[in-house]
């Protein structure tokens, strides 16, 4: 069985569709994230896209991009169909360093399709899946997940890990809230402590993970191995120096606008190398800005722009004011 790759720290950024593009990816990368995961990525769309892409002499990095920069990198699959999910194991391992498979995402256009954190009620069904991916690729594979569905069945994590654990699954994120909560109401940590106690695969803690002081106090709280920063990280990806700093010597660097916006016009420049949206691109801006004085006024400012050059122009002419 292939081995996880070496992580730099216990800080990793979560997948998050339309924010963790690659240029986001690469600054978090550069501040100390110690593992980077694609956006969740359908398994019958890279099917579909292969055989289109393969056509005309390309591959799969056509459509799912990514920079050697960002190594150890992880793609996130979400699906059901078996053998599409062989097919596109086998398409896109060759270009990562890990798969990581979705049983979190509570988006109802995912859950409907036996998908996400729907699986969570068919063990039979994600046994097989697991089984699927650990005896398709050579490449270790990772699951991310809820704890359950509802309230009333919160405690699914426990047999889904458990069967994990027994078909090679080799690390384990928990996202301690219900598909049901979406992102409402708060994480319970309890539940990534219970999981740290329910298998012997390394575990990863998710979920409200805002500052190094909470980074620290989930890592003491569960015991877990390593933590996942998903909205923690939108448009700061300082928050991984922050951690790394914060764990290891007890305090860190705090950062102000103008450092959030010169990060900014470095990520706009990373941009222009890969295929992002502009509508996800100002989106970014946006949250480069938010909790920081001055912060309103140029995100209104933001949201009338056009185009690369405007947002550009407008970030610029603020740096240098």
């Amino acid at each position: 069985m292939s081995q996880l790759p070496h992580f730099t720290s216990k800080a990793f950024l979560a997948p998050m569709a339309g924010v963790s593009d690659p240029a986001l990816r690469i600054m978090c990368k550069k501040m100390g994230a110690g593992l980077v995961v694609t956006e969740l990525t359908s398994v019958n769309a890279i099917v579909a896209k292969h055989k289109q892409l393969e056509s005309q002499s390309k591959n799969i990095t056509e459509f799912i991009e990514f920079s050697e920069k960002e190594r150890p990198l992880s793609i996130q699959l979400f699906g059901s169909d078996i053998p599409a999910l062989e097919k596109a194991a086998k398409i896109v391992s060759p270009y990562f360093d890990m798969i990581d498979y979705n049983m979190g995402c509570p988006a109802p256009h995912i859950t409907k399709q036996m998908a996400g954190g729907a699986l969570l009620q068919n063990s039979d069904l994600t046994r097989e899946i697991f089984r699927t991916l650990v005896n398709t690729v050579k490449k270790p594979i990772s699951l991310k997940m809820r704890m359950g569905v509802t309230e009333e069945n919160k405690s699914l994590f426990l047999e889904i890990s458990k069967i994990a654990e027994q078909e090679g699954i080799q690390m384990i994120t928990l996202h301690p809230r219900t598909v049901s909560q979406g992102y409402s109401g708060h994480s319970d940590w309890d539940m990534i402590k219970k999981l740290k106690q329910n298998v012997s695969v390394p575990v990863v803690g998710n979920g409200d993970i805002t500052s190094p002081e909470i980074a620290k106090k989930v890592l003491d709280y569960t015991g877990c191995d390593y933590i996942m920063i998903g909205r923690g990280a939108m448009g700061n990806p300082f928050i991984f120096e922050q951690i790394n700093d914060y764990l290891e010597c007890g305090t860190y660097k705090h950062y102000s606008l103008t450092d959030k916006l010169e990060a900014f016009v470095t990520y706009l420049e990373l941009t222009s190398q890969y295929n992002i949206r502009f509508a996800n691109i100002k989106q970014q801006a946006i949250r480069f800005t938010k909790g920081t004085v001055g912060g309103a006024q140029l995100r209104n400012r933001l949201s009338t722009t056009k185009n690369i050059d405007e947002l550009k122009e407008l970030l610029i002419q603020k740096v240098t004011a």
